[in-house]
């Protein structure tokens, strides 16, 4: 962006551009005030303060015409580039042509809601807008705000809450948990009872100092303690700690029925009534009514829409006898 002296333009009234830029067009002070819709009188003053200002003639009458001076006509190619850009800066409406559009967009994830939406989002995207890219960034619910504040990011997706009147906040489903484990190293009967979860080591999801991470305060609330053997910031990790040691995993839902197959563990409810925070998706009030970040926003709903029902029959189909 170049710079501006913005004190000099306050001092120059702009409109003066308009009245040098319809003389030249008109080449009559009578005519160019017809086009302004203004009075000759007013007219002839504005030639006059742009006579002064550019200590030139500018127009001279020559005949019934008014000819621009060699100073007017170097003038006329800049000011009439000015004049269009200001019209079409003005009058331009705001579009968004998702097939023809070049652009990257920048979408902040909590936890698992990145691997879970961007290979389905990224599918979706390509077919209709192969010219969008998508970057993935992990974001902290205590630094959601502030990134979608400086334009870090353009959306957010996970457990976020509420931030100041500036943000928007839209809920999309509640975020429920699963308990996983390898049976070669826990013989335990699925659904698996408060009393056998509670004599277990655990490993859970932490993206903080805390040992008990993103559970902390869901099992404060519940008035249970766990013994914990470890905590790491990426699910996969976890998973992996539940298959290679004697540990029960508590994870989103949604992960659990995705990957613990894979990885030959047994699935269970959670014994107790965690409360997490739900999934929602956040961005800047700013960005209400940019047809771009509205076209995201439409883009990443269904998909995570369709995440969410697919979960929901997993489980109903997928867990142990006894279980919702």
């Amino acid at each position: 962006m170049s710079s501006i002296d913005h004190f000099n333009l306050w001092s120059f009234d702009l409109n003066l551009l308009v009245a040098f830029d319809a003389l030249m067009r008109e080449r009559s002070v009578t005519r160019a005030a017809t086009r302004l819709k203004i009075q000759q009188p007013a007219m002839s003053h504005n030639l006059a303060t742009l006579r002064l200002l550019f200590d030139d003639e500018l127009f001279v009458r020559v005949g019934q015409v008014m000819k621009p001076t060699s100073r007017a006509e170097r003038l006329a190619v800049g000011i009439n580039q000015i004049l269009s850009l200001a019209q079409h800066s003005i009058t331009a409406s705001d579009e968004f042509c998702p097939e023809q559009e070049e652009r990257t967009f920048t979408l902040g994830f909590s936890s698992e809601l990145e691997v879970l939406t961007m290979p389905k989002l990224t599918a979706q995207v390509q077919r209709c807008a192969p010219g969008i890219r998508l970057l993935a960034r992990t974001v902290q619910p205590e630094h959601v705000h502030r990134m979608l504040d400086e334009g870090d990011i353009d959306l957010a997706v996970g457990c976020f809450s509420d931030g100041a009147e500036r943000h928007r906040r839209k809920f999309l489903f509640e975020q429920s948990l699963l308990c996983c484990f390898n049976p070669a190293y826990l013989d335990l009967k699925l659904p698996v009872s408060r009393s056998d979860y509670l004599a277990q080591r655990h490993a859970l999801v932490s993206q903080n100092a805390s040992i008990r991470g993103c559970l902390e305060d869901a099992v404060r609330e519940a008035g249970v303690e766990l013994n914990m053997a470890m905590a790491a910031p990426e699910f996969l990790t976890v998973l992996s700690t539940a298959m290679h040691a004697p540990v029960i995993a508590t994870l989103p839902a949604r992960i659990v029925m995705q990957y613990a197959p894979l990885m030959g563990l047994a699935m269970s409810p959670v014994p107790f009534e965690f409360s997490v925070t739900p999934i929602s998706m956040v961005w800047a009030a700013r960005s209400d009514s940019d047809p771009a970040a509205e076209w995201l926003r439409q883009q990443v709903e269904p998909v995570l829409a369709q995440i969410e029902a697919h979960s929901a029959l997993s489980r109903a189909g997928s867990l142990p006898a006894g279980t919702n």
